[in-house]
């Protein structure tokens, strides 16, 4: 049941690039009412199970980090492809290893080593297309979106596993109120039955339920087969992108692309350093 669970989770969060499509709004402001969605969706969920909302000093440090990932990932999901967003917030657990190493002093075998060479390999690969300056800003957005998310994984091993949807719910208030005042910016974001709709779908269906999915796939499955599973995300975001809004990664994204993806799973999947148990792997 825990794997249908999160494949069922990936799929879902795979949904992400295709939706953004559909919303002509400014970043900010779609982040942040993408995360006001899902936030109710999380604390209906948690008010049901009787969770109690927890805060302390590394569980508001988790949450502002998952909020630069969510930020960072749709700004760059409107300035690049929905490929190129996706797999350079992938390369989390391979920036994980360097700033362990950098900041915590952890050692890591030539394995790790290796991957993380063959991981920047890939990503300089997707700055050989040819790019408008949105979309090499795109990229640049897509790698600190996984830089984020690294920090937050490297906290979270900190934070009880009780406490991590206190951690999740506290990232979906401060996209929020972050992306509340872009209201405001440039002209205001149009009032229609799609974007509205898209919204609701990405805030409920594409992030708040895949948590809760994920809360309970966790139960009976393995850190490290929910990372392996949770490869899926990456592979079907442009998939969807492509079949439905016609958008097209450049050759050398593609390429760059696999070899992030084939690197990082095949490192998880023989036993990298570091086994992330987060909420997105």
């Amino acid at each position: 049941m825990g794997v249908f669970q999160m494949l069922l989770c990936a799929t879902m969060w795979s949904t992400g690039g295709l939706f953004m499509k559909f919303v002509p709004w400014n970043a900010m402001v779609l982040s942040g009412f993408r995360s006001l969605v899902a936030g109710l969706t999380i604390a209906i969920f948690m008010a049901a199970r009787g969770t109690r909302f927890a805060m302390n000093g590394r569980i508001f440090a988790s949450g502002c980090a998952l909020c630069c990932t969510y930020t960072f990932f749709v700004m760059a999901n409107k300035l690049t492809t929905a490929a190129n967003a996706i797999v350079l917030q992938f390369t989390a657990p391979v920036f994980i290893v360097i700033l362990s190493a950098i900041f915590l002093r952890v050692t890591f075998t030539r394995r790790d080593v290796a991957a993380v060479a063959l991981t920047i390999g890939g990503i300089s690969l997707f700055f050989l297309d040819q790019l408008t300056p949105g979309g090499l800003a795109g990229n640049i957005i897509g790698i600190a979106a996984g830089i984020s998310m690294a920090v937050m994984y490297i906290i979270n091993g900190e934070v009880e596993s009780g406490q991590r949807l206190s951690a999740i719910l506290t990232a979906q208030v401060l996209c929020f109120i972050i992306g509340l005042p872009f209201i405001f910016v440039g002209e205001p974001p149009e009032l229609t039955a799609p974007a509205i709709g898209s919204i609701v779908f990405l805030g409920a269906i594409q992030l708040g339920m895949p948590y809760i999915l994920y809360s309970k796939a966790a139960e009976s499955c393995p850190p490290l087969l929910c990372c392996l599973l949770g490869a899926a995300e990456p592979l079907l975001n442009p998939l969807w992108v492509f079949l439905f809004d016609g958008e097209r990664p450049g050759v050398m994204a593609l390429v760059g692309g696999a070899i992030v993806i084939v690197t990082i799973t095949v490192w998880t999947a023989f036993g990298g350093s570091i086994e992330e148990e987060s909420a997105q792997c």
